[in-house]
């Protein structure tokens, strides 16, 4: 039997697709799942694509199954499971063999492994995808960190199972060890803040307006054929026109308000802060999970306040509707001028020299929140030399002063009828502050000068000052 050209490890939903995506491409890919029948069920369902498939019992005929130089892609759970499975690999592994980190692994700990096999013989690439099921079985965004020679190694795979646009592959090398998964998850703070902007809207619609999931749904269909045209957007009509079978009402009438989330949108909003640098409307939509996991908590207050909701009763529901497309664009913008511009931080900060208008690139397909909005970033990263916040870029200034008016009366309105808008809040609030250039800070650092003794910078002047107050120099 001819031997695999890859490796993969762990066959739940993302890597068992992974793995027949490799083989309908043409790879003979070996396979090991630690519960044997897993690796002999996903074999025996393959079909046709079976005969690029070697299923393997141990890590010892995984090995063997393989041609050297062996790329292992692992799959698994994120944490000391990958920890584990990295000590066994070692011991079976042969010089120039590379371990490939496919899962949503937390930056910092792809950077340790790095290190911890700089000088094993073994090669490490910490590997971010993006698609979910349907993305790793027809074409996910990929996002590679670790070295460029190991790159080039398996780049033929990875742009061959990657998603196109165009007929470009949606795979790139961004940098060495952490970098890959680092814009991974930045990824999913940004598709955080796009999900929870995007309910808001839908919230205000519900709620505010008294539209029905069908209404709504016709909405964001429409919205998908302008400029919000974008997976997201796509999948938000498809399911508000779901019917639930049990219950013969729409599917999202019947689903409980409490959402989950696995850690990345955590960890984006960490390093932001980390870095000292603003991500408010990704911070305000990972909280907004967190609230709404408190159901019992916030069922309770909305008795204990008598809540009673208000409508929105504009003159025009057409003109709202249009603000409200208008302010989810604009709340887009923040958004991702916030993500880009944590990576541009991470990049300096770590040397990995992130290409910001090649990760939009292969964004534009694949990925959660492909669409056709990332098109215009990459042209604005290839004007500006990959530099700067996106707010400054002429084609965004444009769009942005187009659109935050309708923010601006989203938001408002939003507030007066008790409706929470917490990152379409704090979108407007980002670019208020970032195009305000005074702000209020000086009254914070006399304030600090005044209980702490922190001193202040003086308008025009070198050094650092303290004010005339007690308790000061």
């Amino acid at each position: 039997m001819a031997q695999a050209e890859i490796g993969l490890i762990g066959l739940g939903v993302m890597g068992s697709n992974l793995a027949l995506n490799i083989a309908e491409k043409g790879f003979k890919v070996a396979v090991y799942n630690r519960t044997r029948d897993v690796t002999h069920k996903f074999f025996n369902n393959a079909g046709k694509l079976a005969e690029n498939i070697i299923p393997c019992d141990n890590l010892d005929e995984l090995v063997a199954a393989i041609r050297p130089p062996r790329p292992i892609i692992i799959l698994i759970k994120a944490g000391e499971p990958v920890d584990n499975e990295i000590r066994l690999l070692r011991e079976k592994l042969s010089k120039n063999d590379i371990i490939i980190d496919s899962g949503n692994a937390n930056f910092r700990d792809t950077m340790r492994r790095f290190k911890e096999l700089e000088d094993s013989g073994l090669t490490y690439i910490g590997m971010g995808i993006s698609g979910g099921e349907e993305g790793a079985r027809h074409g996910p965004a990929i996002m590679v960190g670790g070295k460029e020679e190991s790159y080039k190694r398996i780049e033929k795979i990875l742009d061959a199972v990657a998603a196109k646009y165009k007929k470009e592959p949606c795979s790139a090398w961004l940098g060495e060890n952490g970098a890959g998964h680092f814009v991974k998850t930045i990824h999913n703070g940004i598709e955080y803040a796009d999900m929870q902007m995007i309910s808001e809207v839908y919230g205000l619609m519900r709620d505010g307006l008294g539209m029905k999931a069908a209404e709504i749904a016709a909405v964001f269909k429409k919205w998908n054929t302008g400029r919000l045209n974008s997976y997201l957007i796509e999948i938000t009509a498809e399911v508000l026109s779901v019917i639930d079978a049990k219950a013969k009402k729409p599917i999202v009438d019947v689903i409980l308000d409490r959402a989950g989330q696995k850690g990345t949108g955590k960890w984006a909003v960490i390093e932001a802060q980390t870095m000292g640098v603003s991500a408010s409307t990704i911070e305000a939509a990972v909280d907004a999970r967190v609230l709404s996991s408190m159901k019992v908590d916030r069922t309770a207050a909305e008795k204990a306040y008598k809540i009673t909701r208000k409508k929105i009763s504009p003159k025009s529901r057409a003109t709202f509707l249009r603000h409200l497309e208008a302010a989810l664009y604009a709340g887009k913008i923040a958004a991702y001028a916030q993500g880009f511009a944590v990576m541009e931080q991470a990049s300096n900060e770590f040397k990995w020299n992130l290409p910001l208008g090649t990760i939009a690139k292969i964004w534009r397909a694949g990925c959660i929140i492909r669409s056709q909005f990332l098109g215009l970033i990459t042209q604005a990263f290839v004007k500006s030399g990959g530099k700067g916040n996106l707010l400054m870029a002429p084609a965004f200034m444009k769009m942005m002063k187009e659109s935050h008016g309708s923010l601006r009366a989203v938001v408002a309105q939003a507030a007066l009828v008790g409706a929470p808008a917490p990152a379409l809040s704090n979108a407007l609030s980002y670019f208020d502050t970032y195009r305000q250039g005074r702000g209020t800070a000086n009254l914070i650092q006399a304030q600090r000068d005044f209980f702490g003794a922190h001193g202040f910078e003086r308008i025009g002047e070198e050094g650092a000052f303290h004010g005339p107050w007690a308790g000061t120099e």
